[in-house]
C-alpha cells in the first residue's frame, strides 16, 4: 500500500487525494504491527508546526492526527506521514500511508560544509528541500546522514537525526533551542534516562570533542544508531555497547496506536458538543 488521504473536517473522514501542490510541515512515524511510539509527542510537535503556519487550530490537527494514527495497517512496518498542505489553493490536511523503508542498525556521518542555513530548524518541513539535497551529498560520499554544524562548528544535528552520546555513565545532548528541532525519540531517551536515575548533561560540542566517545543518531524511523563513522572528519568512533540495551527500552514504550472504532467514537463526542 501507498496511498495518500485528505482529511475532510466537516465529515471527520480521509478521502483519497492526489499528491499535494505544497507541503509546508509534516511528521513521520514509525508504526510496527498497529503499535507506535510517542504519539502524544507527535502530535504536539505537529500541532504547534501547523499553528505557526497559520494551520488548524489544535483541536483538529489532533482529532486528524489521531484518525490518521488509526488508518495504518497495524500487520507490517510502516512509516506513515501527515502533512500541513497547499491543495488546490488553500491549505489542507494530508496523510501518506508508506511502507516502511529497511530499518538501520548504523550511521555514517558526513559532517556539511558550512554552517546551518535552515530558515526554520524548529519546524520540520519547511526546509525539506535543502535537508534532502544535503542528504543526498551525504549519500554521495558513502555517508547515511548529514551532519549539520553551527558558525564556529559546534554540532546542531543530523538532516534527519537528533545526536546523544555517552561520557562515562553520562548521557549528553545539545540543549533544546530554537536552532534544533524537537526531537520526539530524544525526548523518550531522556525521559527513560531521567526515570532510571541516569545523568543526563546538555553541551554543544565540536565533532572533534566526540572522539571515542559511543555516539548516537536517533529518530522515529530508526531509534537509536551508534555512529560507527564521521567519513569526512579526523574523529572515531566508539564501541556502541549500550545501544542494544537501550534500544530494548525505547522498544517497550510502542503502544497500540488509536483504533479506527476509538476514533469514529471520539468523532461522534465531538461533534455532539
Amino acid at each position: 500500500m501507498n496511498q495518500r488521504l485528505r482529511w475532510d473536517d466537516t465529515e471527520g473522514a480521509l478521502r483519497p487525494a492526489e499528491s499535494p501542490d505544497t507541503v509546508h510541515a509534516l511528521d513521520s512515524w514509525l508504526g510496527t504491527d498497529g503499535t507506535v511510539r510517542g504519539l502524544p509527542l507527535h502530535i504536539r510537535r505537529f500541532a504547534a508546526a501547523c499553528q505557526a503556519l497559520g494551520g488548524p487550530p489544535e483541536p483538529q490537527v489532533a482529532t486528524f492526527f489521531r484518525a490518521a494514527a488509526a488508518r495504518v495497517p497495524t500487520t507490517g512496518t510502516w512509516f506513515p506521514r501527515v502533512e500541513l498542505t497547499t491543495t488546490e489553493g488553500e491549505l489542507a490536511l494530508h496523510l501518506w500511508i508508506r511502507p516502511a523503508p529497511t530499518l538501520g542498525e548504523s550511521v555514517r556521518l558526513w559532517a556539511a560544509d558550512g554552517p546551518d542555513r535552515r530558515a526554520r530548524p524548529d519546524l520540520k518541513g519547511v526546509d525539506l528541500g535543502r535537508l534532502g539535497a544535503l542528504r543526498d551529498r551525504a549519500l554521495a560520499a558513502g555517508a547515511d546522514e548529514a551532519l549539520l554544524l553551527d558558525g564556529a562548528g559546534r554540532i546542531v544535528e543530523g538532516s534527519t537525526t537528533s545526536l546523544l552520546w555517552w561520557r562515562g555513565d553520562t548521557l549528553c545532548t545539545p540543549p533544546a533551542t530554537p536552532r534544533r528541532l524537537a526531537s520526539v525519540t530524544r525526548e523518550l531517551l531522556l525521559g527513560i534516562a531521567a526515570a532510571q536515575g541516569v545523568r543526563i548533561a546538555y553541551e554543544t560540542p565540536t565533532p572533534r570533542e566526540l572522539d571515542g566517545l559511543e555516539v548516537w543518531a536517533v529518530n522515529a524511523l530508526h531509534g537509536i544508531r551508534p555512529v560507527t563513522q564521521w567519513t569526512n572528519l579526523q574523529v572515531s568512533a566508539g564501541p556502541a555497547v549500550r545501544a542494544p540495551r537501550w534500544r530494548g527500552h525505547l522498544g517497550r514504550l510502542a503502544q497500540p496506536a488509536p483504533s479506527a472504532l476509538s476514533t469514529r467514537t471520539s468523532d461522534h463526542a465531538r461533534h455532539a458538543r
